[in-house]
């Protein structure tokens, strides 16, 4: 969307650091290469890249002023431009991007959901629920945004963009009239900052397990970060409406995210019985689940149209945020049944005498969730294609591979996103826990390379009654090297595999018969 300048960045500074030199700016920018002439230039310290050391590139570039660490300003005072110095770098980003942006989370009812997983799911049927009740609501999420039902592809592999964008598409929802925002809060964004400034009204936990150890170092640090979205119910905000924290009662973890803020707890489960919003009767089926919702004395019969206890989880989430709305739960549960699915989110691929889908499990626990579900389904064999992205959490490949050895037939590892990392080393490690598990090479498991050769083998192995799960990317649309990234998407390769296996027609009429 083209640039709009909405507010007036200053206003996110602390009083004591505003001054009459400080100009207003068009833009406000991180990166030194995006800066133009009359942007603010923010000098972050990235995982590989130190903001401050590329301070004189941006002025080059015309950037009229720099927000800078104490430590590091005095050096950039030179460059002849006026420098603000801050604590933080990406704690001031934030509030100087959501000041720049008219502070748009203050006109908006903004919904976070974090967890380990099911997040894009949560958020996807959250957003259709809340539309179903008759309201105009954005979404910004790890697949896409989506501004008043326009589609909006995530530009980037980050998860959770950081404050300018994020900020900016808050505003672009205000803009369209919406009054509700459903943001994804990865344990990344929170601990960055990023998402410092969206005054969330509803933080939403799904489920905690281990993960992402390799960026925050621990597993306590990581529960920390989570927290942080339920400590900025706590922040200040000139909203008048009560804030709920909405929790999976089904998780041994939900105390600790409720004790993080002092907004009122509303728990939601299928095994907890005395949680606010209870969930029975579950009938599974291939396509999707039915089950009934109990809340404050109402009893609400519902559907998703995705597989498995997990999403029907994902889904009783999104009533919950509805019930803690005071929102009306049947059309709530009407919005929910007919969201057709999720993008990359066990998405079927038509076409073969066999099922095959493609989801964004890329952890042990998602992957042994979607797989101990596939296997109640499946009268044949489970094929499982999947790897483990490098400069990762290294856990995940020992993981993952102990998994697929316990609930799969075949599994065929190949490349996810080596990054620097060499891929056969990674696979190794993979197959190494495979076989400590009791997988044997060349019968339970194989290494294939490239990606599209796994797929292609997935699909000669498979035979009417099996299942083929191509799991790890999802939606996602390219494959990440070292020094490049390789354009790629899960589902047309799986569709050309079919085409090559059984005649371009059956592929054909997947693409068009796809549920």
């Amino acid at each position: 969307m083209a640039h709009v300048t909405r507010g007036d960045w200053r206003t996110g500074l602390h009083p004591a650091q505003r001054h009459a030199a400080l100009p207003p700016v068009r833009a406000v920018r991180f990166d030194s290469r995006a800066v133009t002439p009359g942007d603010l230039f923010v000098c972050v310290r990235g995982e590989r890249a130190d903001g401050h050391d590329f301070a004189a590139h941006a002025v080059a570039a015309g950037a009229v002023a720099l927000v800078a660490e104490r430590g590091r300003a005095p050096q950039l005072e030179a460059l002849g431009v006026p420098v603000v110095r801050v604590a933080d770098a990406r704690r001031a980003l934030s509030a100087i991007a959501a000041a720049h942006e008219g502070v748009p989370a203050e006109r908006l009812t903004v919904i976070g959901v974090t967890g380990t997983d099911g997040k894009s799911t949560t958020a996807f049927l959250a957003l259709a629920a809340l539309e179903a009740c008759g309201l105009r609501a954005g979404l910004l999420s790890t697949i896409e945004s989506r501004v008043a039902g326009q589609r909006v592809p995530n530009p980037t592999r980050l998860t959770t963009q950081e404050a300018p964008f994020v900020q900016a598409r808050l505003a672009d929802f205000v803009d369209a009239g919406c009054t509700h925002a459903v943001v994804e809060a990865t344990s990344h964004g929170l601990a960055l900052h990023r998402l410092d400034d969206c005054a969330f009204d509803v933080a939403v936990l799904t489920n905690f397990g281990s993960d992402h150890i390799d960026f925050h170092g621990s597993q306590e640090a990581y529960r920390a970060a989570k927290a942080r979205l339920f400590a900025l119910l706590d922040a200040p905000t000139t909203k008048r409406r009560p804030r709920r924290a909405v929790l999976n009662a089904d998780d041994p973890a939900w105390r600790s995210f409720a004790a993080a803020t002092r907004a009122p707890a509303f728990t939601y489960g299928l095994d907890a019985a005395d949680a606010d919003l209870r969930v029975d009767a579950i009938e599974g089926r291939a396509d999707g689940s039915r089950f009934t919702a109990h809340a404050g004395g109402r009893r609400v019969a519902a559907a998703v149209a995705l597989p498995g206890r997990f999403n029907v989880a994902n889904a009783a989430a999104a009533l919950a945020v509805c019930a803690a709305l005071g929102l009306d739960l049947n059309a709530a549960a009407a919005g929910i049944a007919a969201c057709a699915g999720v993008p990359g989110r066990m998405e079927r691929i038509g076409g073969a005498p066999f099922e095959v889908v493609v989801d964004y499990a890329h952890t042990p626990d998602a992957l042994a969730q979607v797989l101990g579900m596939l296997r109640a389904l499946v009268p044949g064999r489970l094929i499982v294609v999947f790897g483990c992205a490098g400069e990762r959490a290294r856990e995940r490949r020992s993981g993952m591979g102990r998994v697929a050895a316990q609930l799969a037939d075949m599994t065929l590892l190949t490349d996810e996103d080596p990054r620097s990392e060499p891929p056969d080393a990674i696979l190794g490690e993979i197959a190494a826990a495979m076989d400590t598990a009791g997988a044997r090479a060349g019968v339970d498991y194989e290494i294939v390379r490239p990606r599209g050769a796994a797929i292609a083998r997935a699909m000669a192995l498979a035979a009417p009654g099996d299942l083929v799960l191509i799991a790890g990317k999802g939606h996602e649309t390219s494959i990440e090297w070292a020094d490049h990234a390789e354009p790629w998407d899960d589902r047309d390769a799986a569709r050309d595999a079919i085409a090559a296996r059984f005649g371009a027609r059956a592929a054909q009429g997947a693409q068009h018969g796809e549920s």
